[in-house]
């Protein structure tokens, strides 16, 4: 099925990059940070009171309230609960199935996290490496008429005057 070929084709299930958001869109509102608006004593945005509360095993998809309500048909079992008119694709939810298959790992907000110097000295660097991952190259070089053309139309969303064209192609910094 289309939504299990889309979660394989994931090398890595990363916690900030795809299950937080699925917790923040459709969980913490009723199961996180929240105590006013907390349901059913579940915290799910700190993982071991996740864990305490049994709404996963790490390493077991077969136990966990967390899977058997997302995969429940019930409404009166289903997570998120049809009142909240919030519901997760198949995506997500095999998506959750493989985190927490592969131990429910949880990583802090990037913002609290120190930065690292990047291995790569350019922008080009990162791009070329991404590109080489995936078998492709990069396009060649566009002429100075449409590199002139894109930055006028990306800074001002005007196209470049015939004399400011012709002052690019005289500039021979570039």
């Amino acid at each position: 099925d289309a939504a299990q070929l889309e979660v394989n084709r994931v090398e890595k299930v990363d916690f900030n990059r795809h299950i937080r958001p699925i917790l923040s869109n459709n969980c913490f509102f009723c199961h996180g940070p929240d105590e006013a608006k907390r349901k059913g004593d579940l915290r799910l945005d700190i993982r071991e009171d996740a864990i305490e509360a049994f709404a996963f095993v790490p390493g077991n998809t077969e136990d966990g309230e967390l899977l058997f309500r997302i995969f429940n048909e019930d409404p009166d079992e289903i997570m998120p609960h049809p009142k909240s008119n919030k519901t997760l694709s198949d995506k997500e939810k095999l998506l959750l199935k493989r985190w927490i298959a592969d131990g429910a790992k949880y990583d802090s907000h990037w913002s609290y996290n120190s930065i690292e110097k990047s291995k790569y000295r350019s922008i080009d660097a990162v791009v070329g490496a991404r590109l080489r991952e995936r078998g492709l190259k990069f396009s060649k070089a566009a002429s100075k008429e449409t590199l002139v053309r894109r930055i006028y139309l990306d800074l001002i969303g005007l196209p470049p005057s015939p004399d400011e064209v012709h002052a690019f192609l005289k500039d021979r910094r570039s």
